[in-house]
């Protein structure tokens, strides 16, 4: 087989479908969040988490800032939150218009599914991303369909 490059790589991915989460910490200019779906759960004994982040991320900054960090589960519905946090526009930008609580210290996105907030353990060094673990401090949770991406496109689970 001959080796991957990254355009096929990236095409391969695109079939791994995935939940949508955003990643949120309080920086020290205010709150900051990235959509990310490379984020799940790590361990059970103790509850940890782990998410990647670009590692030229603004959020990635607050979270090391922070040393904690929140995971949003995003719902079918909240496929404009995804697609505003995925970009580089500046924070406040981001955050305009979005419904959001401080929980824990930490931003979380109302009426998402999940909300998960985490104590930061470690921060990993990846290829182009850095992956963050966190040991979970706060958990809530509630039933409903939640947003995946897959094929490039978001999209219900459904």
């Amino acid at each position: 087989m001959p080796p991957p490059d990254p355009a096929s790589f990236r095409a391969a991915m695109a079939g791994l479908p995935t939940g949508v989460t955003i990643v949120t910490a309080n920086g020290p200019d205010g709150p900051a969040g990235a959509t990310a779906n490379a984020v799940s759960s790590l361990s059970i004994e103790p509850m940890m988490m782990l998410a990647c982040l670009d590692r030229g991320s603004r959020t990635l900054l607050a979270v090391q800032a922070a040393d904690s960090f929140g995971i949003s589960v995003l719902h079918a519905g909240q496929e404009p939150i995804a697609r505003t946090f995925a970009t580089k526009a500046p924070v406040a930008e981001k955050w305009s218009g979005v419904a959001w609580s401080d929980r824990d210290g930490i931003p979380a996105i109302d009426d998402a599914l999940i909300f998960i907030a985490c104590d930061l353990r470690d921060v990993l060094a990846a290829g182009d991303h850095v992956i963050v673990t966190g040991e979970v401090r706060a958990l809530e949770s509630r039933p409903g369909e939640p947003l995946v991406f897959h094929a490039g496109q978001y999209r219900p689970l459904s």
